[in-house]
């Protein structure tokens, strides 16, 4: 889309009291926002939902300078912006009553892709923590795009996940794309945009204030077929997001956790309510696969290595197979040296080997994934007999 015509749709977005589903019926009704600027005010009244107010808002509009400094602030910091009628828009997301009527875009957006968002508390355990990367790691190698909100905690560790696997994630921003929230988590957020994208509604210079949250979260569970609830307090902001994707009709997952966890609350209260609860990637794919046209989803899955294999997580050409202990790297090897037969737990884990919780979660899960280890109930890891 030319600037000139971006410029009405930005500006459009901004008029007081016109809101997401205002624009989409201002839209319907005279094809374009550079239109709507130009309809006489008996015109935009007899639009359904436009009374004389936001009529006069639409009419008296002069913000048009901020509307060419949006373009230009996306211009200077590589921010794509996409209007709903623009292709690359996400065709899911096209399904919700409220949609956006444009996006702010760090990254690349593929409309057809399949994505599963994983959601839950930042004030996550360890437990949550490596549970949620291995969810959205297995996601991830199966060509899924795993969508999350970049905060700290449930979040983030959903990010990392999917960036392990080389996979693609998109994080849905409370705020400008010229403000990363939180500040820790920039270096992520970077490694996001260059294997997914950054995405929001919000214009450039918009703080992260509490209201954008709730709003942000409907775009979270919009652009999936199915949103994942890893840990969630009584009063989650997750909650809030299960909830809207269920209202869009999408489906809902909970992984259990432990009895009287603060973190565990509201996921059993999910599945109480009829959350689908899982045990492993499986358990949502057989949900989603079937929507997304039973695929193997081999559109999304990671390219292909530089020297013509496989990618490394293939099991083939690239990394050695399931079991095979070669190739790991020194705190994957150090952690293996800590599991034997007998069961340890993650904090006995963490305290033995010296490294960082974040780096023995990660050792832990290519470990799994490796085949090497088992996970045990109550956070405990085992040897597999195989890998001895």
């Amino acid at each position: 889309m030319d600037q000139e015509s971006l410029k009405y749709w930005i500006a459009l977005r901004t008029v007081e009291e016109v809101g997401c589903v205002g624009f989409r019926t201002l839209l319907q009704a005279f094809s374009t926002p550079k239109a709507v600027f130009s309809a006489p005010a008996g015109a935009l009244k007899s639009v359904p939902g436009i009374g004389p107010k936001t009529a006069e808002h639409i009419r008296s509009f002069s913000g048009w300078e901020m509307a060419e400094r949006q373009i230009e602030e996306a211009g200077r910091l590589g921010v794509e912006i996409v209007t709903c009628e623009d292709a690359v828009y996400p065709r899911n997301l096209l399904n919700i009553y409220d949609f956006p009527p444009l996006l702010y875009v760090k990254g690349s957006l593929r409309p057809a892709e399949v994505c599963v968002a994983v959601v839950g508390s930042r004030l996550a355990s360890v437990y949550g923590k490596y549970t949620t990367e291995k969810i959205s790691r297995e996601l991830a190698l199966q060509g899924i795009t795993v969508v999350s909100g970049l905060a700290r905690g449930i979040d983030a560790a959903a990010h990392r996940g999917a960036l392990a696997a080389k996979g693609r994630t998109i994080a849905v921003m409370g705020c400008g794309l010229d403000i990363v929230y939180p500040p820790e988590n920039e270096d992520l957020a970077v490694a996001v945009a260059d294997n997914g994208a950054l995405i929001t509604e919000f214009p450039f210079g918009t703080r992260p204030n509490p209201p954008n949250f709730p709003m942000r979260n409907r775009i979270i569970s919009g652009v999936s077929l199915g949103v994942v609830v890893v840990e969630a307090g009584e009063k989650s902001g997750s909650l809030i997001t299960a909830r809207i994707a269920a209202e869009q009709g999408r489906s809902v997952f909970a992984v259990p956790g432990e009895i009287g966890a603060a973190g565990s609350k509201g996921t059993h209260r999910l599945i109480k309510q009829g959350a689908v609860l899982i045990e492993n990637v499986e358990d949502i794919l057989d949900e989603i696969l079937p929507q997304a046209g039973g695929s193997l989803l081999a559109a999304n899955a990671p390219p292909p290595s530089p020297d013509g294999g496989l990618t490394p997580d293939s099991g083939e050409g690239g990394r050695p197979a399931p079991g095979d202990p070669a190739g790991l790297d020194d705190r994957e090897r150090k952690l293996l040296s800590l599991i034997s037969s007998r069961p340890v737990d993650i904090d006995t884990l963490i305290a033995s080997s010296g490294l960082a919780a974040q780096e023995v979660l990660n050792a832990l899960l290519v470990l799994e994934l490796r085949g090497l280890i088992r996970q045990l109930p109550g956070k405990q890891f085992q040897r597999k007999e195989s890998s001895k």
